[in-house]
């Protein structure tokens, strides 16, 4: 199919694949779409939040204005069902990858076992046999070749192909570089010429997760580190294909127009400004099984006195945490505050929407909370960023251990935490008396360990926070110039 003119007068175009709710935070949540209209660029976003064309500046989601050249349009993905083939390749590089870079962190998850229905597990077993057959990096490249051949020919990567033949943007760009609906788009585009890029998610996901879904030419990094990891795995991928921007998650942070009094908002909880307040937080439940009765054994070390102060505790759950398995702790200490998130429920990652009412949520509970709990989450950097200690739980509550170890050998041995760990930015207890000094410490003296908070913010983020979605957008636009500027080029040759 043949692109559209090169259409060198009209405004840049720009499409966003977001297939998931931290998606949705970390590009249509923050400054993202104002600085997008600000620059007068048109927007597309696939998303799993569609909603149409968004305006105005009360506009809770903080979208661009739809008047004027800057005009953000949501559009939803294009279902995409995988047949037998597709998943059988898909599964196959996915655990030929972990395979093949046997990291900690991909062992536990290549040793996860299989579950569903019977037809589903066969279907696993065998692309585990054949990942397993293919782990190396020669291998899983000739293992692509098949699956993207057979994603070219699905019905959603020919409807994208008549979407942008018929509207063709200048760069298309996802938030998250592993989901498998980002793949008919990106195979797209490329058959049309048009440039594309992802995101990497997040600062755990190249030494943690599977194969990087599609066949993607740029990438967005947080920070030097990212980048190294991702020309670890992904050697072919060359210097001028990365882009360092930051972590556009991380930027609200940096708004002040989100954050309240602390006395007004800790008052608004039903929280005592003049007592300290802690944040317990909490994983989901195949991760963090215990986070209950972790959060219960911190509520009984403060009501025993072993933690001075009479601290108050917030916990928040996992977006994906409906908050059932709490309600035994919060029955036993109704002063416990219960905030879970404000997101939308689904029935995954991917249906699970924020609002922009959880990011004002969040960036002052950041903000004003005087000390974090929790087991190796990402929340440690959230707090870090606001120069808040952070102490991290690696008690085990049941023998033998629910993990198949000691906690403190499992999540605290992976690669991108274990730099956490090693760096001093935040305490570890492996006991319920380690728990309760080290809270105390920091309750009497937050500074302890600021130095190496700050260090490790600088490490893993690059950028300084509430610059990563200008410095997003900046790439965008600097490959989108390009593209445009050669297809110019092309069409007057």
């Amino acid at each position: 199919m043949a692109v559209s003119g090169s259409g060198a007068d009209r405004p840049l175009h720009l499409a966003l694949l977001i297939p998931d709710g931290p998606g949705v935070r970390n590009l249509q949540l923050t400054r993202f779409p104002r600085l997008c209209a600000e620059r007068g660029l048109r927007v597309t976003a696939f998303t799993v939040a569609a909603g149409g064309e968004r305006g105005g500046d009360d506009d809770e989601s903080l979208h661009a204005s739809a008047s004027g050249p800057g005009v953000w349009r949501d559009r939803p993905l294009v279902p995409h069902p995988e047949g037998p083939a597709i998943q059988l390749l898909r599964y196959a590089l996915y655990y030929g990858h972990l395979a093949w870079g046997d990291t900690r962190a991909m062992q536990l998850v290549y040793r996860q076992p299989i579950t569903g229905s019977a037809r589903h597990r066969l279907l696993r077993g065998c692309a585990k046999a054949l990942g397993r057959l293919c782990a190396g990096r020669r291998r899983l490249d000739c293992l692509e070749r098949p699956y993207r051949s057979l994603v070219a020919r699905a019905p959603a990567t020919l409807a994208y192909e008549q979407v942008f033949g018929h509207d063709p943007p200048d760069f298309v760009l996802a938030s998250h570089q592993r989901p498998p609906s980002t793949a008919p788009p990106v195979i797209a585009a490329r058959r049309l010429g048009i440039p594309t890029g992802s995101q990497i998610f997040s600062w755990d996901n190249l030494t943690s997760k599977g194969r990087i879904a599609s066949p993607f030419e740029s990438y967005m990094v947080w920070s030097e580190l990212m980048e190294s990891e991702l020309r670890r795995f992904y050697p072919r991928i060359g210097p001028d294909d990365v882009h360092l921007v930051g972590a556009a998650q991380f930027d609200p942070y940096a708004d002040d127009e989100l954050l309240q009094r602390r006395d007004e908002f800790l008052a608004g909880l039903g929280l005592d400004p003049a007592r300290p307040v802690i944040c317990f937080s909490g994983g989901d439940r195949m991760t963090c099984p215990e986070d209950p009765e972790h959060l219960e054994l911190l509520l009984e070390l403060i009501a025993d006195g072993r933690v001075p102060g009479r601290p108050q505790v917030i916990a928040r759950p996992s977006p994906v945490d409906d908050g059932a398995r709490y309600e035994r702790v919060r029955g036993r200490f109704p002063e416990l505050v219960f905030s879970p998130p404000l997101w939308s429920t689904g029935n995954g990652w991917h249906e699970f929407i924020p609002t922009a009412e959880d990011v004002r949520l969040l960036a002052n509970l950041t903000q004003h909370c005087d000390l974090n709990v929790n087991t190796a989450s990402t929340m440690s950097l959230d707090f870090a960023i606001h120069d808040r200690p952070v102490v991290n739980l690696a008690i085990d509550m049941h023998d033998p251990p629910v993990y198949g170890g000691p906690l403190r050998e499992v999540y605290y041995r992976f690669e991108h935490y274990q730099r956490v760990v090693e760096s001093g930015a935040v305490r570890v207890a492996t006991s319920a008396d380690e728990l309760a000094a080290q809270v105390a410490a920091y309750l009497a003296d937050p500074t302890l360990d600021r130095a190496e908070r700050a260090a490790l913010v600088r490490l893993q983020v690059g950028r300084p926070i509430g610059t990563a979605c200008s410095a997003l957008l900046d790439a965008c636009v600097s490959i989108a110039s390009r593209h445009r500027a050669g297809r110019a080029g092309g069409a007057v040759g």
